[in-house]
């Protein structure tokens, strides 16, 4: 490779048709498929159902066809970007507007690569009471705890060691729910974009299906409307390995379980 096209390699490696795309970095039963609806109604955001990047790879299944890429440049988990890229970008094309939001909850366990990929990536960290998130996650599926319990527990600590690392912003999911039209005003605010009333009202756009798999499918999500539900109390102790995580999140022991307001996912 001469000069001339070595230099260009290195001027567009990295390059992104979407530059700036917005990851919502939560785990299971945070809310995630809530707020992706509230903003996808918004004029200027697109935010499709759960996508599943870093589950997409290229295989390069010849060694010509390996050799070629090779020699232009294109190596490692760039092609996967390139990939995860395009996708974004067919997508955002689509829908006509000028941000796109990804909430896949697996992403708090991949999102090193994410932000490799997409360095200037905006993300906002919606956090709920852990106690909250394990007790709908043990009562949303089929999976034994044995199962269920250890990836929970990964994606709140992969939340966790993201916001320590990454720019963005928090939401709470007990923010959303009690008081949406704050909790919604600061993240346009974060993304630079108006803040629309009728993005409350989700039910009036179309979010796509709601299956499993790529989202919430409860009917509280199909409802398309908020559920304030009253506080619901309970006596029933916050499991050990699940103290150290409400406290650094600032839930207390004492409200851990009580202060349940809507279950959603």
């Amino acid at each position: 490779m001469n000069d001339h096209a070595e230099a260009l390699v290195r001027t567009d490696q990295g390059a992104r048709l979407v530059e700036r795309p917005v990851f919502i970095l939560s785990a299971v039963r945070s809310g995630s498929t809530l707020l992706r609806c509230i903003l996808n109604t918004h004029s200027q955001i697109y935010a499709p159902h759960e996508l599943h990047l870093p589950s997409m790879k290229v295989e390069v299944p010849t060694w010509y066809a390996e050799l070629a890429l090779r020699t232009a440049g294109l190596v490692g988990e760039e092609l996967d970007f390139l990939l995860w890229d395009r996708i974004l970008h067919r997508l955002l094309e689509a829908s006509k507007k000028s941000l796109i939001v990804e909430k896949t909850p697996l992403n708090s366990l991949s999102w090193r690569r994410l932000s490799e990929c997409w360095p200037r990536a905006r993300n906002i960290f919606l956090l709920r009471n852990p106690a909250h998130i394990m007790k709908s996650a043990l009562r949303a599926g089929p999976d034994p705890e044995s199962e269920v319990v250890p990836i929970v527990l990964r994606m709140i600590d992969g939340v966790e060691e993201a916001r320590r690392e990454l720019p963005g912003i928090t939401v709470r999911y007990e923010g959303l729910i009690a008081e949406p039209v704050e909790t919604t005003k600061a993240v346009c605010a974060y993304l630079e974009v108006d803040w629309e009333p009728s993005m409350l009202e989700y039910g009036r756009a179309d979010h796509g299906p709601f299956q499993p798999g790529i989202g919430d499918f409860g009917t509280a999500i199909r409802s398309g409307r908020l559920q304030p539900r009253p506080e619901r109390s309970s006596t029933e102790p916050v499991p050990d390995y699940l103290e150290d995580r409400c406290a650094r999140w600032g839930y207390g022991r004492s409200s851990s379980i009580a202060t349940e307001i809507q279950d959603a996912g």
